[in-house]
């Protein structure tokens, strides 16, 4: 089944409710700080496990000590959708489980 891309209006009334996730032209965005690179590997298997669990997959990238995401819906020409805010909101569930900021 398709999954529609929401509107700016819905974007932003979502984002709202997700501090510190930003949309960068036609994608969500998040970077977390961890104490160190063993905390920020650990967050990225995490993250790896929810996104398989969503069948969602975020562009991920583990820098010494921080975690970034970009996720957008690619069968959805590459808009916004409401998996991308499911898995958006997941992540920020489990980040303080990390120590994230």
């Amino acid at each position: 089944m398709p999954v529609a891309p929401l509107s700016q209006k819905e974007i932003e009334d979502r984002l709202a409710e997700l501090p510190g996730w930003s949309l960068d032209g036609d994608r969500l965005t998040r970077s977390y700080r961890l104490g160190t690179h063993f905390a920020a590997t650990a967050m990225v298997v995490h993250i790896a496990q929810v996104q398989e669990e969503l069948d969602h997959h975020s562009d991920l990238t583990l820098g010494y000590n921080t975690v970034s995401l970009t996720v957008h819906t690619h069968s959805a020409g590459g808009a916004v959708t409401e998996k991308d805010f499911e898995l958006a909101r997941r992540v920020a569930e489990l980040a303080p489980a990390h120590g994230a900021r």
